[in-house]
Protein backbone atom coordinates (compact mmCIF):
# COMPACT_ATOMS: atom_id res chain seq x y z
CA UNK A 1 0.00 0.00 0.00
CA UNK A 2 1.88 2.93 -1.26
CA UNK A 3 0.23 6.37 0.23
CA UNK A 4 2.95 8.67 -0.64
CA UNK A 5 4.04 10.71 -3.59
CA UNK A 6 6.69 8.37 -5.41
CA UNK A 7 9.02 10.62 -6.72
CA UNK A 8 11.84 9.00 -9.31
CA UNK A 9 13.88 11.31 -10.75
CA UNK A 10 17.02 12.98 -8.38
CA UNK A 11 16.55 16.76 -8.27
CA UNK A 12 19.80 19.29 -8.54
CA UNK A 13 20.15 19.51 -4.40
CA UNK A 14 19.30 15.88 -4.25
CA UNK A 15 22.04 15.17 -6.64
CA UNK A 16 24.38 17.84 -4.54
CA UNK A 17 24.01 15.66 -1.64
CA UNK A 18 24.45 12.15 -2.37
CA UNK A 19 27.70 13.30 -4.22
CA UNK A 20 28.70 15.31 -0.93
CA UNK A 21 29.03 11.59 0.11
CA UNK A 22 31.86 10.62 -2.13
CA UNK A 23 35.33 11.66 -1.67
CA UNK A 24 35.64 13.51 -4.55
CA UNK A 25 32.12 15.55 -5.02
CA UNK A 26 32.92 17.61 -8.37
CA UNK A 27 33.72 14.53 -10.09
CA UNK A 28 30.90 12.30 -8.85
CA UNK A 29 28.89 15.32 -10.47
CA UNK A 30 30.75 15.17 -13.61
CA UNK A 31 30.22 11.72 -14.32
CA UNK A 32 26.12 12.18 -13.94
CA UNK A 33 26.38 15.20 -16.09
CA UNK A 34 28.08 13.01 -19.05
CA UNK A 35 26.08 9.62 -17.55
CA UNK A 36 22.91 10.48 -15.53
CA UNK A 37 21.28 6.71 -16.24
CA UNK A 38 24.75 5.27 -14.91
CA UNK A 39 24.35 3.42 -11.79
CA UNK A 40 27.39 4.38 -9.42
CA UNK A 41 28.74 3.01 -6.00
CA UNK A 42 28.62 5.41 -3.16
CA UNK A 43 29.96 5.27 0.72
CA UNK A 44 27.89 5.13 3.16
CA UNK A 45 28.48 6.36 6.74
CA UNK A 46 29.35 10.10 6.66
CA UNK A 47 26.35 11.41 5.08
CA UNK A 48 23.92 8.52 5.07
CA UNK A 49 23.33 5.12 6.44
CA UNK A 50 21.31 2.49 4.48
CA UNK A 51 19.20 0.29 5.75
CA UNK A 52 18.73 -2.80 3.20
CA UNK A 53 15.40 -5.18 3.52
CA UNK A 54 13.79 -7.21 1.50
CA UNK A 55 11.00 -6.64 -0.60
CA UNK A 56 7.92 -7.13 0.65
CA UNK A 57 8.87 -6.55 4.02
CA UNK A 58 10.70 -3.29 3.44
CA UNK A 59 7.63 -2.02 2.09
CA UNK A 60 5.61 -2.49 5.00
CA UNK A 61 8.13 -1.15 6.93
CA UNK A 62 7.61 1.94 4.16
CA UNK A 63 3.70 1.61 4.79
CA UNK A 64 4.31 2.61 8.59
CA UNK A 65 6.60 5.17 8.58
CA UNK A 66 4.04 7.15 6.50
CA UNK A 67 1.34 5.92 8.59
CA UNK A 68 2.57 7.18 11.68
CA UNK A 69 3.45 10.43 10.17
CA UNK A 70 7.64 10.83 10.36
CA UNK A 71 7.76 9.55 6.54
CA UNK A 72 11.16 8.86 5.44
CA UNK A 73 13.82 10.23 2.90
CA UNK A 74 15.16 8.90 -0.02
CA UNK A 75 14.29 5.60 -0.64
CA UNK A 76 15.65 3.17 -3.47
CA UNK A 77 14.86 -0.55 -4.78
CA UNK A 78 17.88 -2.60 -6.04
CA UNK A 79 17.59 -6.70 -6.75
CA UNK A 80 14.05 -6.87 -5.12
CA UNK A 81 15.15 -5.32 -2.09
CA UNK A 82 14.19 -1.76 -0.68
CA UNK A 83 17.07 0.42 0.52
CA UNK A 84 15.74 3.31 3.17
CA UNK A 85 18.77 6.04 3.45
CA UNK A 86 19.10 6.78 7.66
CA UNK A 87 21.35 8.86 9.76
CA UNK A 88 24.60 8.25 10.00
CA UNK A 89 25.52 5.99 12.59
CA UNK A 90 21.67 4.05 11.78
CA UNK A 91 23.41 0.97 10.77
CA UNK A 92 25.60 0.71 13.93
CA UNK A 93 22.62 1.22 16.69
CA UNK A 94 19.71 -0.50 14.74
CA UNK A 95 20.92 -4.33 14.99
CA UNK A 96 21.56 -4.31 18.75
CA UNK A 97 18.32 -2.61 18.93
CA UNK A 98 16.85 -5.46 17.17
CA UNK A 99 18.37 -7.77 19.13
CA UNK A 100 17.52 -6.70 22.50
CA UNK A 101 13.77 -5.34 21.18
CA UNK A 102 11.26 -8.67 21.92
CA UNK A 103 10.16 -8.86 18.43
CA UNK A 104 13.53 -9.27 17.07
CA UNK A 105 12.46 -12.67 15.99
CA UNK A 106 9.45 -11.25 13.87
CA UNK A 107 12.00 -9.50 12.09
CA UNK A 108 13.40 -10.88 8.90
CA UNK A 109 17.79 -10.36 8.38
CA UNK A 110 18.18 -6.51 7.77
CA UNK A 111 21.58 -5.47 6.41
CA UNK A 112 22.66 -2.75 7.78
CA UNK A 113 25.40 -0.07 5.94
CA UNK A 114 27.56 2.37 7.96
CA UNK A 115 31.05 3.31 7.97
CA UNK A 116 33.02 0.75 6.20
CA UNK A 117 30.44 -0.20 3.37
CA UNK A 118 29.23 1.10 0.21
CA UNK A 119 26.22 0.91 -1.64
CA UNK A 120 25.13 0.71 -4.99
CA UNK A 121 22.82 4.30 -5.81
CA UNK A 122 20.37 3.99 -8.57
CA UNK A 123 20.52 6.37 -11.97
CA UNK A 124 19.78 10.45 -11.37
CA UNK A 125 17.63 9.86 -14.67
CA UNK A 126 16.12 6.21 -15.39
CA UNK A 127 16.21 5.21 -18.97
CA UNK A 128 12.97 3.88 -20.15
CA UNK A 129 14.49 0.81 -21.62
CA UNK A 130 15.99 -0.01 -18.03
CA UNK A 131 15.61 -3.63 -17.52
CA UNK A 132 13.39 -5.18 -14.51
CA UNK A 133 16.90 -5.74 -12.18
CA UNK A 134 17.97 -2.13 -12.38
CA UNK A 135 17.95 -0.44 -9.16
CA UNK A 136 15.36 3.10 -9.30
CA UNK A 137 14.65 5.78 -6.74
CA UNK A 138 10.98 5.34 -4.56
CA UNK A 139 11.43 8.27 -3.27
CA UNK A 140 14.44 10.17 -5.01
CA UNK A 141 16.50 12.87 -2.68
CA UNK A 142 15.09 16.24 -3.40
CA UNK A 143 16.79 18.60 -0.95
CA UNK A 144 20.25 19.18 -0.11
CA UNK A 145 19.69 18.01 3.44
CA UNK A 146 16.71 15.32 3.44
CA UNK A 147 15.41 14.59 6.41
CA UNK A 148 16.59 10.50 7.69
CA UNK A 149 15.06 8.69 10.05
CA UNK A 150 17.17 7.29 12.72
CA UNK A 151 17.45 3.88 14.86
CA UNK A 152 14.51 4.23 17.18
CA UNK A 153 11.82 5.62 14.30
CA UNK A 154 12.97 2.75 12.34
CA UNK A 155 13.34 -0.12 15.22
CA UNK A 156 9.43 0.90 15.84
CA UNK A 157 8.34 0.89 12.17
CA UNK A 158 10.16 -2.40 11.70
CA UNK A 159 8.65 -3.77 15.14
CA UNK A 160 5.24 -2.56 13.89
CA UNK A 161 5.69 -3.96 10.06
CA UNK A 162 6.41 -7.55 11.57
CA UNK A 163 3.51 -7.49 13.88
CA UNK A 164 1.05 -6.75 11.02
CA UNK A 165 1.91 -9.61 9.08
CA UNK A 166 -0.36 -12.35 8.95
CA UNK A 167 1.49 -15.06 10.54
CA UNK A 168 2.66 -17.59 7.88
CA UNK A 169 2.87 -15.06 5.04
CA UNK A 170 7.09 -14.65 6.02
CA UNK A 171 9.44 -14.01 2.85
CA UNK A 172 11.86 -14.37 5.05
CA UNK A 173 12.52 -15.17 8.97
CA UNK A 174 12.94 -17.64 11.75
CA UNK A 175 11.47 -20.96 10.86
CA UNK A 176 10.06 -21.77 14.07
CA UNK A 177 7.43 -19.52 15.19
CA UNK A 178 5.19 -19.79 18.40
CA UNK A 179 1.46 -20.74 17.40
CA UNK A 180 -0.15 -17.92 19.24
CA UNK A 181 -0.64 -14.67 18.71
CA UNK A 182 1.63 -12.17 21.00
CA UNK A 183 0.11 -9.62 22.90
CA UNK A 184 -0.57 -6.34 21.70
CA UNK A 185 2.34 -3.72 22.84
CA UNK A 186 2.09 -0.49 22.59
CA UNK A 187 5.47 1.51 21.03
CA UNK A 188 7.25 3.97 23.62
CA UNK A 189 7.55 7.38 22.67
CA UNK A 190 11.22 7.49 23.24
CA UNK A 191 13.74 5.92 22.20
CA UNK A 192 14.72 2.22 23.67
CA UNK A 193 17.79 2.66 26.24
CA UNK A 194 20.87 -0.22 25.37
CA UNK A 195 21.44 -0.70 28.43
CA UNK A 196 19.00 -0.13 31.83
Amino acid sequence: MWTYDSVEYVTVAGEAWLASASEYPRSMRALWESRPWAATVLPCGRVFDVINMPGLFGRQVLDELWSSGPGCGPVATFRGRILVFAEPGTAARLRPLLVWEEWARDVPPLLCHGLGDAITVPPLQRPLDAPEGQGRWIVAPEDREPWLPGSSTLLWACVRAARDVPRGTEQTGPAERPEAAPPEVEPLARPVPLHR
